[in-house]
């Protein structure tokens, strides 16, 4: 794969998963020093979310949840990165094309509003990346 900086993607987010949001948003309040988003649920993708700046705190739904299996077999950390898209159908078609695994084929709708989809981790060296495009 050839890239120059004009393929630049530039980090979005990187997501903590925690047990709960409530115990969580204090903590990343005083870390970041800006106060947290109120939290939002994403039914579809089983989780309660906000974010403190650039960090993205995810609390489970319930333990049947990808999230939830996470916690019960890692415990509370680093849950994936994310990297912004301005094309997130194309670069997922890109990104087939090139080998790359990927958990969502299609652009799907992730916390407030945006486009997201998740690459798999066999592909991205054990990391969970999501790509973003936002919708603001």
């Amino acid at each position: 794969m050839n890239v120059d900086s004009s393929d630049a993607r530039h980090l979005d987010h990187v997501a903590i998963a925690v047990p709960s949001l409530d115990a969580a948003r204090p903590v990343y309040e005083r870390l970041t020093g800006v106060r947290c988003s109120l939290p939002e649920t994403i039914a579809a993708q089983g989780v309660r979310v906000a974010f403190c700046g650039p960090i993205e705190l995810l609390e489970p739904l319930g333990p049947d949840t990808t999230v939830g299996r996470y916690l019960s077999r890692r415990g509370p950390g680093l849950h994936h990165i994310a990297f912004r898209s301005q094309d997130l159908a194309a670069d997922l078609t890109r990104l087939a094309e090139e080998g790359v695994e990927l958990v969502d084929p299609e652009p799907r709708p992730g916390a407030g509003g945006h486009l997201v989809a998740f690459l798999h981790p066999r592909s991205t060296g054990g990391v969970l990346v999501e790509l973003v495009q936002r919708t603001d």
